[in-house]
């Protein structure tokens, strides 16, 4: 059956140690054999009888008769023909009943042309006995042609006791997989020119002529925030983010800290009460045996302007660095203690380049900081942006540090453009120790598990890059990233943005005034800029329009910065809508199954002809659009009604693979196989089906997926199924991995995912329920 839930009972040989490779291997009944142990409670034997001769004469089909429950005749006319599994092996397969322990039979060969008599095998008819055969029972022999030759075969058997539950599923499988499929013919790549049998007015199938009225609330929409805003927490400058909360000072960042004072007036209240916990932790956990450091986890010691001590306790994934003889403990939800990860969360090519890293590659290599260079509304904070979130999707740990949010939190927001000028020496000053700063802080976060750091920043002359190389030295490989943007029409949008939504001019309600702030301070930078020609460096050169551009590299060598530069030559800022929507309810939907390539159900086939409708209002003005599916018929027959736009089949886009679970509900995974119901359940990203695959493996054969949808200049729609989507949401909306299994994904559901210079922005559209 293949399935954990069975007992298998092999028979006489084994076909894997005869070449067959079908079998399985066994004790040899006659020769060491055990007994079967009884079966009860409604269980049955599944027996597959198995015969192999590489030299089989004619046009010979091997047969079963014999006893019930085989055929329950000793007529050759009636044998049961064995199915051909290799070019010489032959398999019958069938299920004993409880009351027929035992069943007699012999093997005979039958000639496809009834006109010629078959050939039984010689001896006595075989017995088996609780799926064992018994006696000599490993050769067939069949006398041909009188005496004069005689055909040889070898004979195995395997027997699994199995329930009533796991035969009706296997047979539903069997049944459904050998149906006929009705897409066969449609070729991987097709185009509908003209509607087959288009949806009358007023129909069903019909949509509203505004399409806004089948909008419905996103869950979890991605933030509209200022792109620079949703870097790190500077850890070094907590004090101006931290917030008081059950007398711990929580910080609200992500980001673990490396030095950290408070100002902690107006907090009198907690003194006394934070001294207190905190002493009495830190005294339970050394005296614990567990750690030995005045550095515990995500606990980091405070000095308080007045010389008492606190704790600090951080919201983020980082943690300070423990010492080497300290073990690995957990005492609360959110609360990790122990080694850093050092390893990426991913499966694939990505888990085997990091291993190899770690195993030939220097230990700088292992950390990798990725320098933003070049000059105010280039593009620097979007690429760093788009570069964290997808290194985050293939599992890196990745983070994005932005020198301006450090500046800001330092010097305040509104400083004018003098500040940024190149005779202003406090200003270079203070501009300099704030990326020293940044840098500090990611160094820290790498040396805590961090892997990947995105430092934002201008970096404009060779002096201030000199600096980030010598502090990376020992730490972390780095590499230069600059952009470099001649379009005039790129770089007003980005400076009209930029007044915008930018922080720094806030408080500027007149616009002229901050346009004019702004273009003295980018004056300034460009009187000193220097453009990269140290170290190992990246430069994307009029890169936004995904065509007509150049990138550059130097020095650039290794898995992961390899796929850095693939990542950034297909990525542009091409304003263009991504369609993502599960198949239509299939007839696996509607009995609550797994897996399968069932057609549609009347529902099903209802959402492919309002899809069809949709997709033509959506899309009418967009004659480059494509449609992509997977290979499975049940998304190639909801892209059918489609017509007008090429249809793409992409077998990465197969729902994930549940292996021997394929068919069966959760209810029948749950009875049958219930230790692996509760390891998916404890850890749906990781857990992989037996013979099937992860989440983490469908993360993997998707990143062709994501670099050809950013590639791509025109509208796709993407058709395919619930955990495919889910993974490809989590890279769009940025979400972290772990979340990807309980993503929502609803049916009969589109989301409409918009790419575009202001980032990613998200619409859903429900057509039915």
């Amino acid at each position: 059956m293949g399935t954990s839930g069975s007992k298998g009972i092999d028979g006489a040989g084994s076909a894997d140690a005869a070449g067959g490779g079908a079998a399985g291997g066994g004790g040899e009944a006659g020769e060491g054999g055990h007994a079967p142990e009884a079966w009860h409670g409604g269980a049955q034997l599944y027996v597959s009888l198995k015969m192999e001769n590489a030299r089989i004469i004619g046009d010979l089909v091997p047969h079963v008769y014999g006893s019930e429950p085989i055929i329950g005749s000793w007529d050759p006319a009636r044998a049961l023909a064995m199915e051909r599994e290799l070019a010489s092996l032959w398999t019958l397969s069938f299920v004993v009943p409880p009351d027929h322990e035992t069943v007699d039979f012999k093997f005979l060969l039958k000639p496809k042309e009834d006109t010629t008599p078959c050939i039984i095998e010689e001896g006595p008819p075989r017995l088996l006995t609780g799926g064992m055969l018994e006696g000599d029972v490993r050769v067939a022999l069949f006398k041909l042609n009188g005496d004069d030759e005689v055909l040889e075969f070898r004979v195995f058997n395997k027997a699994d006791i199995v329930s009533p539950l796991e035969l009706a599923a296997s047979w539903r499988v069997y049944k459904e997989n050998f149906q006929p499929s009705r897409v066969r013919g449609i070729p991987d790549v097709s185009i509908n020119v003209a509607p087959t049998n288009a949806p009358e007015e007023g129909s069903a199938a019909t949509l509203e002529l505004d399409l806004e009225h089948y909008v419905v609330p996103t869950p979890t929409a991605p933030p509209n925030e200022y792109a620079a805003n949703l870097a790190a927490t500077p850890a070094s400058l907590i004090q101006t983010g931290a917030l008081w909360t059950n007398d711990v000072l929580l910080s609200d960042g992500i980001q673990s800290p490396s030095t950290v004072s408070a100002d902690f007036e107006g907090h009198s209240n907690h003194k006394k009460n934070i001294e207190a916990w905190a002493t009495d932790s830190a005294r339970k956990i050394q005296t614990s045996g567990l750690i030995e450091s005045k550095s515990v986890g995500t606990f980091t010691s405070l000095q308080k302007p007045d010389g008492q001590k606190g704790l600090f306790v951080d919201r983020g994934v980082g943690f300070p660095k423990l010492p080497k003889s300290s073990s690995t403990c957990s005492l609360a939800s959110g609360l990790s203690f122990g080694s850093a990860k050092t390893m990426p969360e991913a499966a694939g090519a990505v888990a085997a380049a990091a291993v190899a890293d770690r195993l030939h590659g220097s230990k700088e290599d292992r950390k990798l900081a990725i320098a933003l260079v070049g000059l105010p509304a280039r593009g620097k904070t979007f690429t760093a942006v788009k570069l964290t979130r997808y290194l985050r999707w293939l599992g890196h740990e990745t983070r994005h540090f932005n020198v301006g949010k450090y500046r800001r939190l330092k010097h305040g927001a509104n400083q004018a453009a003098d500040f940024f000028r190149d005779d202003n020496p406090e200003g270079i000053e203070a501009r300099n120790e704030v990326a020293a700063l940044a840098m500090e802080d990611m160094i820290d976060w790498m040396h805590g598990g961090g892997q990947v750091g995105i430092f934002d920043a201008t970096n404009s002359t060779t002096k201030r890059r000199r600096m980030l190389m010598k502090m990376a030295e020992g730490n972390c490989k780095i590499i230069f990233l600059e952009t470099i943007c001649n379009d005039p029409l790129i770089i007003e949008t980005n400076i009209r943005l930029k007044i915008q939504q930018s922080p720094d001019y806030a408080d500027q309600p007149d616009y002229e005034a901050g346009l004019q702030d702004f273009m003295e301070r980018l004056a300034n930078y460009e009187k000193v800029y220097e453009p990269v020609g140290e170290g190992s460096y990246i430069k994307m050169i009029d890169m936004v329009k995904g065509q007509g551009g150049q990138l550059q590299v130097n020095n650039i060598s290794g898995y992961l910065p390899g796929r850095i530069v693939f990542f950034l030559v297909n990525s542009h800022l091409t304003p263009r809508p991504i369609l993502l929507t599960r198949h239509g309810e299939s007839l696996h939907n509607v009995r609550g199954r797994v897996g399968g390539d069932t057609v549609l159900s009347e529902k099903g086939e209802l959402y492919a002809k309002k899809l069809a409708s949709f997709i033509e209002k959506r899309l009418k003005c967009e004659k480059t659009a494509t449609i992509w599916t997977s290979t499975l018929q049940r998304t190639i027959l909801t892209a059918s009604p489609i017509v007008g736009f090429p249809k793409i089949q992409w077998r990465a886009l197969d729902e994930i693979n549940s292996g021997v679970c394929d068919g069966m509900t959760y209810e029948e995974i749950k009875k049958i196989m219930p230790e692996e119901f509760e390891s998916r359940k404890k850890d749906k990203l990781r857990y992989r089906y037996p013979r099937g695959e992860s989440y983490l493996d469908v993360i993997q054969r998707l990143e062709p997926v994501i670099i050809e949808l950013e590639r791509q200049r025109a509208p796709v729609v993407v058709i395919s199924h619930q955990a495919v989507l889910r993974a490809l949401y989590a890279y769009f909306a940025d979400r972290p991995l772990r979340e990807v299994p309980d993503i929502e994904m609803p049916l009969h559901t589109i989301i409409e995912i918009q790419m575009g210079v202001t980032g990613v922005e998200e619409k859903r559209y429900k057509l039915m329920d």
